[in-house]
């Protein structure tokens, strides 16, 4: 980006500034009802690439927060909060994510001597097994074999590596359904999954060079967030079946499905279905990014819909779901980008006649926005 050209701190090869990018990958939580707070860097959640950290209550009480890593072959994770939660005691529940235990998933699979990198799938009709969160930070105190708590907490990742966690292809979002309580987790794709030495596939990523992306679903063991042990399925394998791509919808048929890419970003409506928007659609199957409706329960479990397509280059972000009140709002982020000034790609969100526009026909680049859909 050539930060460093305008500040030496960003220069950690620069005399004192090697340990400058250790001060970035956290999660920072801002209170939105008071803006003169102070903003709470939250080291106890690791640092990796955090897409986002998404919380839900256990029964018993305590905070998790579940992670993704949104990088080619890293983790996911999950934080037990040391603390439970208070009813109306905003004060208290404010520091629920400054002490806990830290853990990353390892996954196995039900049908792994089958997985060639084909996305073909398993003889059993889906792509499952079990799984453990192993720990990193407990108590406490450090699980990893020569590591101390602040060095897990700082390199999160070698901390991972060294218990055996699980590569995942990019997890952009975990989100826990507010419903079943289930977790989906948003993995983008993996163009380097099997390539030159590295990873090759597995039951819970299991296409070499992944294109278009998966979503995992887990279920925690007797539905409890707090357990180290899970159960998992792929919701999805994506892609477009009529360009022959290898895919899998929950079992539901892949000739009634719309076809999707890039899973990145997921939300639920009040009946639990899962909504998804995408990043890299254009790279996979050649559409444009858009937000998707899926069932993950019943009879049409699995059946995708398209419910909006965004502009050229742009992609599909923060969807939020309001259909009690028969509105969607989604983020729509760096339309036309690889145009320039003088090759504008699009003229989102200026689709006006250039009269119409302040200064007597200037032509206005795209810019990101924020764009509301509402039922008539």
């Amino acid at each position: 980006m050539g930060w460093e050209h305008e500040d030496p701190r960003f220069d950690a090869r620069a005399t004192g500034f090697a340990n400058e990018p250790h001060r970035f990958g956290y999660i920072v939580e801002i209170d939105p009802e008071d803006p003169r707070s102070t903003s709470v860097k939250h080291t106890s959640l690791g640092r990796f690439k955090h897409e986002g950290a998404n919380v839900i209550v256990a029964d018993d009480g305590h905070v998790v927060a579940y992670m993704g890593d949104d990088e080619r072959f890293d983790y996911l994770y999950k934080f037990v909060s040391k603390d439970i939660y208070r009813k109306n005691d905003r004060r208290h529940n404010m520091t629920l994510l400054n002490e806990g235990d830290l853990y990353v998933a390892r996954f196995s699979g039900t049908s792994d001597g089958e997985i060639d990198g084909s996305g073909r799938v398993p003889a059993d009709g889906t792509f499952d097994g079990s799984g453990r969160w192993i720990p990193l930070v407990q108590g406490g105190r450090s699980t990893v074999e020569g590591m101390a708590v602040d060095q897990v907490l700082v390199f999160t990742r070698l901390a991972a590596d060294r218990v055996g966690a699980t590569k995942m292809d990019r997890c952009e979002d975990v989100e826990p359904s507010p419903g079943s309580g289930k977790i989906y987790v948003a993995c983008t794709n993996n163009s380097q999954r099997g390539v030159d030495g590295q990873a090759t596939a597995d039951e819970a990523n299991p296409r070499t060079e992944n294109r278009d992306g998966h979503i995992v679903e887990i279920t925690e063991h007797r539905g409890d967030h707090t357990s180290t042990r899970f159960t998992w399925d792929l919701l999805m394998l994506c892609g477009d079946p009529s360009q022959g791509d290898a895919t899998y919808f929950g079992g539901f048929p892949v000739d009634q499905v719309s076809p999707i890419s890039c899973p990145d970003n997921l939300a639920f409506d009040t009946d639990g279905n899962l909504w998804i928007s995408t990043d890299g659609a254009p790279d996979g199957i050649g559409y444009n990014d858009g937000l998707f409706k899926v069932a993950v329960e019943g009879r049409n479990r699995g059946q995708v819909a398209q419910f909006l397509s965004v502009p050229r280059d742009a992609e599909t972000c923060g969807p939020v779901i309001h259909d009690d009140e028969a509105m969607v709002f989604v983020a729509v982020q760096h339309p036309g980008e690889e145009g320039s000034y003088t090759d504008i790609r699009s003229a989102f969100p200026d689709y006006v006649p250039s009269e119409a526009r302040p200064g007597d026909g200037e032509v206005r680049g795209p810019r990101p926005s924020i764009v509301q859909v509402y039922r008539t």
